[in-house]
């Protein structure tokens, strides 16, 4: 059984960057699609960005377009999300999920129900 687990959260100003990290244990890693979603306080949980098997794919949310950038290293079982100039409304709760389902060319997983597999998520603040 694949386990996720974020890190990389903390507390930074506007404008600032943050890396997160998901380290998943598993010799399947390489053939999950996988994924970053977010949920701040009172909101449903949202899609954030995905990533196909091999990195030659990804899709954003509109919000964070430009400012995010997911990656992977299938060598470390480890996804990332790189956010720049962060924003207040970038506050969450953020988890990495996995798709294990998704076939090599198949489309990108953007709904939650896609995913089967979760992180416990880690805490990102930006203070303005």
């Amino acid at each position: 059984q694949v386990q996720l687990v974020e890190s990389g959260g903390g507390l930074v100003q506007a404008g600032g960057s943050l890396r997160l990290s998901c380290a998943a244990s598993g010799r399947t890693f390489s053939t999950y699609y996988m994924g970053w979603f977010r949920q701040s306080p009172g909101k449903e949980r949202a899609f954030v960005a995905t990533i196909s098997w091999s990195s030659g794919r990804t899709a954003y949310a509109e919000s964070v377009k430009g400012r995010f950038t997911i990656s992977r290293d299938n060598t470390k079982n480890t996804v990332y999300l790189q956010m720049n100039s962060l924003k207040p409304e970038d506050t969450a709760v953020y988890y990495c999920a996995a798709d294990s389902t998704a076939t090599i060319y198949g489309p990108l997983p953007f709904n939650e129900d896609e995913y089967e597999l979760w992180g416990q998520g880690t805490q990102v603040a930006v203070s303005s």
